[in-house]
């Protein structure tokens, strides 16, 4: 079976080969869903593919991973990553971050199947007890997505991020670890 076909409606961990597919998804988010993003499209635009590489895992302390998800023609129609605390007093906690599915592709179950690839390897690291993430406040969907999988609210942080010239809040959201081993 080739890799394309092996992708096909798979999630699986994302390799600097994926980088061009993945840059091209962000991108898309960042500049179609502008409110669901700290990180903005004119900010990550003009990075060379080499940066996309060394974040899909490139380094190997493995302090950030990458999961991406493929419809049934190999294409890659979404991606959530986890970032890893390195500070000694917080390297029990993680960080679900760049959550997206591409419109086409939504209401398909990669949301859920990409947020559970994350906690699957949050829980497989021993350290980690809990992993955190931000939604924007109104985002029902995404913070319903989240709830399913068993995140909870933990509180809000008013006038989070500047989009135009409307400040959001963001949602503040953790899953304890323990609760799935």
């Amino acid at each position: 079976m080739s890799a394309s076909e092996n992708d096909r409606n798979a999630v699986r961990r994302l390799a600097a080969a994926d980088a061009a597919a993945y840059r091209a998804l962000m991108l898309d988010a960042y500049a179609t869903h502008p409110s669901a993003f700290t990180t903005t499209v004119e900010e990550r635009t003009g990075l060379p593919l080499r940066w996309w590489e060394e974040r899909l895992g490139a380094d190997t302390s493995e302090a950030s991973v990458v999961y991406g998800a493929f419809d049934d023609t190999g294409a890659l129609v979404g991606a959530a990553g986890l970032s890893l605390e390195t500070r000694q007093r917080a390297r029990h906690k993680a960080t679900l971050f760049g959550m997206t599915v591409a419109a086409s592709a939504r209401r398909a179950g990669f949301g859920r199947r990409l947020v559970f690839a994350v906690l699957a390897h949050a829980r497989a690291v021993e350290r980690l007890r809990l992993v955190q993430l931000t939604v924007t406040e109104g985002n029902r969907t995404a913070q319903a997505l989240y709830e399913r999988c068993g995140f909870q609210v933990f509180g809000v942080e008013p006038l989070a991020i500047a989009v135009g010239n409307e400040l959001l809040a963001k949602v503040h959201m953790w899953c304890d670890l323990d609760l799935g081993r």
